[in-house]
């Protein structure tokens, strides 16, 4: 490697950075060092060389074509016009051979060098082969012509050999030259390609940095081990949040990364990059970063990064500053909780004093009794509204041995009329002799919540199926219906106090955006987690898991054996074969 780059930086600087007269000069220099070796030579061995006029003249020609080589401004001239130096030189060799050839037999070796420059220098190929063998021919046969005695055939055969080896040798150099100067030129054109390419590279990468230094959100990208590859200006801030006063270089570990609650601080396994560099996908995972007033609440969002292959290259991890949404959010917690807790104590003795009234209907008029009843449902209704949003920011479970077909069926039950009115078909698909341990009246809320939302949102009938069953220890539930579905925009709101998809509010469906909220708090509180897939125009499907409820001998044994069993164990007795074990396991793993 460090062998061609040498070379390369030496064509560079033989090619462009020497002007021609140079190379012209270095070309010429090696014959004429050569020359002078003979010269030494013959000086010190053969002195009556120099009375010689052959060697003197060829000597002479030698000392004027390197003087020409420098002299000359080459660059001024004519395409080609360097080429009579060389030219020149065959004839040079020829006369100083002459003058040398009763001392120096070698000296006609001397005519490599102009061969090789112009069966080299790229111009003029053909002629430079042609040249390469007249001349190395006139060398060898003029001493024969201008020997005493006659010429005969033999004498001009006999030095033959020498040209033919020079044409060869000009053949050579002409097609390594041309094959050499094909590469340069490919060479060349890679280069600037490359260049090209480096260039077009750089300006996306400075654009790409300027693009995530300008948004407020915080990017990290890192390589499969991970590795931090790029780190955005917003994201240096927020890590710096993380480091602690008295640690210059913290290890991962040692960083402040906090759960939910701002407090708890996250094992490794949890934290938001080492859950991505496993490869997981993951959105809205919401951690705190520091200690003190300048804590920060960060929702993170990771996606992996693959190579050509398929395979886990890395990830990218985003932290979006939700700080100041949730502290909104909290207020307004705070705010409807405490209005809630007003409105409870006069609900409470309104509904007393009516229901005093109403307990005897003899003692009032018809139309009194009748407008009576219908304030009393209407605070009834009221009053169950603060029940729902008391029950947003409080709930307490009390676990107890229940039986899961009959929390589902008395849910579908509640739900009958209502699917009645919206043509809507209730299906159920429940594991026989299923009994869990949990709170039965707040899992039937979570249930009632879930059907009763099915119901509703297929106003143009369709089917809602309920399906429960044990895996292991868990119990899973699957509320599905082919209703109006939602788009992945409307899903990101489910979980928000009041909030409604817009096909419900266009609808005019009823509610007012607190069952699955209420339903998820409930989940969470037995532990288990809520997962919503939903696609537009075909359908809903809310799951959620309960851990470690399944009473032990509700577990079948081939599901305490296996994968295997476990499928076994979901044969649904609804009908339908569209609710098995892949589908149900699929929308539960969300």
């Amino acid at each position: 490697m460090t062998n061609t780059t040498s070379q390369a930086r030496f064509r560079s600087y033989f090619y462009q950075v020497r002007s021609l007269r140079r190379r012209v000069l270095l070309n010429q220099l090696p014959m004429a060092l050569a020359v002078g070796v003979c010269t030494g030579l013959a000086a010190i061995f053969y002195p009556q060389s120099f009375h010689h006029p052959l060697f003197v003249t060829g000597l002479l020609l030698n000392v004027g074509l390197v003087v020409a080589a420098a002299a000359i401004p080459w660059d001024r001239t004519p395409k080609g016009t360097f080429l009579v130096i060389p030219y020149l030189g065959f004839l040079a060799v020829g006369v100083f051979r002459t003058g040398n050839e009763q001392f120096l037999t070698a000296v006609g070796l001397l005519v490599f060098f102009p061969v090789f420059w112009v069966a080299s220098c790229g111009l003029a190929r053909r002629t430079a082969i042609t040249v390469s063998g007249v001349g190395s021919l006139l060398i060898v046969w003029v001493p024969v012509f201008t020997a005493s005695g006659g010429v005969t055939v033999e004498q001009l055969a006999k030095p033959l050999l020498f040209p033919l080896i020079m044409v060869g040798f000009a053949v050579t150099v002409v097609f390594a030259t041309t094959s050499m100067d094909a590469q340069r030129v490919a060479l060349e054109i890679k280069d600037r390609e490359l260049r090209a390419a480096l260039n077009a590279s750089q300006a996306r990468e400075g654009l790409l940095e300027t693009v995530v230094d300008t948004v407020a959100v915080g990017v990290v990208v890192v390589d499969g081990d991970g590795n931090d590859q790029l780190m955005n200006a917003t994201q240096k801030e927020l890590h710096a949040l993380a480091v602690p006063h008295d640690i210059a270089d913290p290890a991962e570990h040692e960083l402040l990364v906090f759960g939910v609650d701002g407090v708890t601080p996250l094992k490794a396994r949890d934290r938001p990059v080492f859950r991505a560099i496993q490869g997981e996908t993951f959105t809205n995972y919401q951690v705190w970063l520091g200690t003190g007033a300048g804590a920060r609440a960060l929702s993170t969002a990771a996606r992996p990064l693959r190579d050509a292959a398929g395979n886990f290259a890395g990830a990218v991890i985003a932290f979006h500053d939700v700080t100041e949404m949730i502290a909104a959010l909290a207020a307004k917690d705070n705010f409807v909780a405490n209005v809630s807790h007003e409105f409870r104590t006069p609900l409470t003795s309104i509904q007393g004093y009516l229901d005093m009234v109403l307990e005897d209907p003899q003692r009032l008029p018809p139309d009194v009794h009748r407008y009576l009843a219908i304030a009393a449902r209407n605070v009834d209704r009221l009053a169950s509204l603060v029940e729902d949003l008391l029950a947003t920011d409080s709930v307490t479970i009390s676990r107890a041995r229940a039986d899961v077909a009959r929390l589902v069926s008395e849910s579908l039950a509640s739900a009958a009329p209502l699917a009645g009115t919206n043509k809507v078909e209730l299906r159920s698909e429940v594991q026989a002799s299923l009994d869990a341990v949990l709170d039965a009246g707040r899992i039937g809320q979570v249930l009632d919540n879930l059907v009763s939302n099915a119901v509703k949102y297929s106003p143009d009938g369709g089917t809602v199926t309920v399906r429960a069953r044990a895996r292991g220890k868990e119990l899973c539930f699957e509320v599905q219906d082919t209703g109006l579905g939602m788009s992945g925009e409307e899903q990101l709101g489910l979980f928000t106090k009041f909030f409604r998809a817009r096909s419900a509010v266009q609808r005019s469906i009823p509610g007012i955006g607190l069952g699955l909220m209420i339903a998820k708090t409930i989940v969470a509180k037995h532990g288990g987690t809520l997962t919503v897939e939903s696609e537009r125009g075909v359908g809903t499907t809310v799951g959620f898991v309960l851990p470690a409820c399944v009473a032990a001998e509700a577990i079948p044994a081939a599901a305490l054996g296996g994968a295997a069993g476990l499928d076994e164990a979901a044969g649904f007795d609804g009908a339908g074969g569209q609710g098995g074990p892949a589908a149900f396991d699929g929308a539960a793993g969300l």
